[in-house]
This record gives structure tokens, C-alpha cells and sequence, in this order.
């Protein structure tokens, strides 16, 4: 077999494993990917082992495994799971590249400080979902989709009883009723899960198209008497609602989660304080023993009133599990998965060896949030300048 032309882009990526973290932005099947469009990887040492991938798979699939110091220093771009600290931002050179979920939407100075580091940021969060050329790059669809999945496992495993009705010798167990709240991505991948471990589902959504979609997967669509008509916002996520849509959305949601066993919220506008979709009051509501599972829990509050991240179990017996790592507890799919994204990103800008940026482009328009000007990237994307 012949062998591989010498890389022109060099893609490095870093080991982020943490105590939530479990994640890698590259995987062994994505090297072989690469390697095909001409770019060559580097990965740090130990980066893939969480996620069940060792070093020598990485090798296998013809990635270069080394210390952190030598992908710094090789590299042209690098991927992530989320984004650099500030540490790694400083040691980076100017004219390298950074993809990942930067928080753009929320940290300003930070994206601030990847541009005076001279750096050309691509911000993922910031993928025009309804194109059709981004939707293998979607890192938040995939992430969303394992976070649901996960989420009702979490759910089901708090709970201490039957999801299924059973019939018995002992009499029938009726099945948990479970209510998720959020019917996006994350929330339907909840709502087939709970589905297939037998619980009874119903759903709640102010986007108008998700009924039909909940109730495709066999679930109800709550009814809170409320019509929010313009709920969709733009590429495809909920609106954030008024002040006053979201007190009169509280009210009935609280009234109506009492009823349910189970709930799981999955409401999330990216980048911005998630909408409270329960109150602390419809949590007092809850019957002793019930589960809640807020997939928004965050440093900018949750879905739930008085979430945090982590398990609590309140005075009246209701658990309360903060969980913005679900992704995370399933390393290896997710991982696929995010390599991928990450790895097509980066796609879109390698051009006969060499990264760049076209004015113009709506693709590039959306997700470089900070780096050099579109007529001087072609000079700057020549390595090691």
C-alpha cells in the first residue's frame, strides 16, 4: 500500500478528562477520516481512555499519541470537548485555531481574550442549525440526544419502584407516570427511553410543532391551556418566553406536575439562564418519593426552583438531581458522536491543505467569533506563522 501523503493541516487535541468530564473531541475512527482529507492528528497522551479508547487505537488509526507540550506546539487547530482554559489560551501561538463550545452567547471577555491571544475562534454553539450543511456538525443535537437518553436511565434508577405496570401474583403494579418538560431534542430522546422501560409519558413544549412530535412517539401532550403560538425561535430552539408567558406557564405547570411521579426537564436556550419550568411550589406539590431530573441545572440556575448541580432530596421526600453532565456518563457514544462534529467543523475550513475563511459564507459568518479578518486568513493559515 502506498503511503499517506504528509499532512498539510496538523488537528490537535487535549486530554480534558475531569471529574465531570469524560469526553474526548476525537476518536480513532474520525483519525482515519482525516487523515483522508489530509489532515494529520496529534492527541495527548491518556485524552481517549475515559471514554474507553487507549493510546495505541489512537496509534492504530495513524494519530500521533505525545505530551501536551508537543501538540501545542505542532498543531494549527485544536478541538474540544468544551473550550481552553486560560492557562492553555496563553500558551497557544497566534494564528492557531480553536473549535469547541466557547460560550460565546454569555462570556464576551472571554472571547475577548482569545482574539488579543491572535487566535481564530470557532464557536460551535453558534451553528446555524436549519442549514442542511451543518447538521453533521451539530455538536448540541448530538450531545442534547445523549443527555436525554441518559436522563431517563438517571430518572428510572432514582426512582424507587417499577417503571412497567407488572401483573403479579401479589396484585399489579400501576406504571410511573412521568412528565417531561422540554420536548427538544434531549426531551424526546427522554420520552422514548422512559417509553421503552414502560413508564406512561407525557410531554410539555411552547413550540407548536412539538405536539405532533410527541405524540408520535407515543406520548401525551400536556394540555395547560395556554397557547404560546410564536414559541419557535430561531434555528430551531425555543423562544425565550416573556415575563409574563413564563409566570402564567409556572402556574400551570405546577398545578399539573403533582400528578406525576417522575418529571425531567430538558428546556435549555443556549448560552442564556434557562426559563424555570417548575416552581418551588410544584415541588412542595410532589408526592414523597417523586424524581425530578433538570438537565438545565447550571451556574445560571435550572428549569427547577432551587436546583443545583448534584442530588438533594427535599423536606417532603422529592429528589432533585441537577445533571448537566449526562453526555458525559456515556462517554464512549457521545464522544463518536462530538469527534465527529468537531471533525466536520474543522472540515469546512481546510481548503488544499490549508485552513481558512471565506467572506461571505454564511457557515463561516455564524461560528468564527473571533481571529483575523477573511482577506488576511489565507496568509495567516500557512503554518507556523
Amino acid at each position: 500500500m502506498a503511503e499517506q501523503p504528509e499532512a498539510g493541516v496538523q488537528f490537535g487535541v487535549f486530554n480534558e478528562t475531569t471529574e465531570h468530564e469524560r469526553r474526548v473531541a476525537l476518536t480513532p475512527d474520525i483519525v482515519a477520516r482525516l487523515r483522508k482529507k489530509g489532515v494529520g492528528c496529534l492527541i495527548e497522551q491518556g485524552a481517549g481512555l475515559a471514554a474507553q479508547y487507549t493510546d495505541a487505537d489512537y496509534e492504530r488509526a495513524g494519530a500521533r499519541v505525545c505530551d501536551r507540550q508537543t501538540v501545542l506546539a505542532t498543531c494549527d487547530a485544536f478541538g474540544f470537548v468544551s473550550r481552553p482554559d486560560a492557562t492553555l489560551v496563553t500558551a497557544m501561538r497566534p494564528g492557531q485555531w480553536v473549535i469547541g463550545m466557547l460560550g460565546s452567547f454569555t462570556d464576551d471577555a472571554y472571547i475577548a481574550s482569545l482574539a488579543q491571544a491572535g487566535l481564530t475562534a470557532v464557536a460551535i454553539e453558534r451553528l446555524p442549525r436549519q442549514l442542511s450543511a451543518a447538521q453533521s456538525m451539530d455538536e448540541m443535537t448530538s450531545q442534547n440526544s445523549v443527555m436525554g437518553y441518559k436522563a431517563a436511565l438517571v430518572a428510572a434508577n432514582a426512582y424507587q419502584a417499577f417503571l412497567p405496570m407488572m401483573t403479579t401474583a401479589a396484585g399489579t403494579i400501576r406504571p410511573a407516570k412521568v412528565l417531561v418538560l422540554g420536548a427538544g431534542i434531549a426531551g424526546l430522546q427522554a420520552i422514548g427511553t422512559a417509553r421503552r422501560l414502560g413508564a406512561v409519558v407525557t410531554a410539555y413544549d411552547v413550540r407548536p410543532a412539538s405536539k405532533s412530535e410527541v405524540e408520535s412517539l407515543g406520548a401525551k401532550f400536556l394540555d395547560l391551556g395556554l397557547d404560546f403560538s410564536a414559541g419557535q425561535g430561531q434555528g430551531g430552539y425555543a423562544r425565550q418566553l416573556t415575563k409574563e408567558e413564563q409566570a402564567a406557564q409556572q402556574a400551570a405547570v405546577d398545578e399539573k406536575a403533582a400528578q406525576f411521579d417522575i418529571v425531567i426537564t430538558t428546556a435549555k436556550v443556549p448560552g442564556r439562564k434557562p426559563p424555570m419550568l417548575l416552581t418551588a411550589a410544584g415541588v412542595k406539590a410532589l408526592h414523597r418519593g417523586a424524581v425530578i431530573v433538570d438537565c438545565a441545572a447550571s451556574d445560571l440556575g435550572g428549569n427547577v426552583e432551587g436546583s443545583v448541580v448534584g442530588t438533594q432530596v427535599t423536606e417532603g421526600g422529592v429528589t432533585i438531581i441537577g445533571a448537566p453532565y449526562l453526555a458525559s456518563d456515556v462517554s464512549n457514544t457521545a464522544s463518536n458522536l462530538l469527534s465527529r462534529n468537531v471533525a466536520d467543523v474543522l472540515s469546512h475550513f481546510v481548503r488544499d491543505g490549508r485552513l481558512r475563511t471565506v467572506a461571505g459564507d454564511e457557515l463561516d459568518d455564524a461560528l468564527v467569533v473571533a481571529g483575523l479578518e477573511a482577506s488576511e486568513t489565507e496568509e495567516s493559515g500557512k503554518k507556523g506563522e
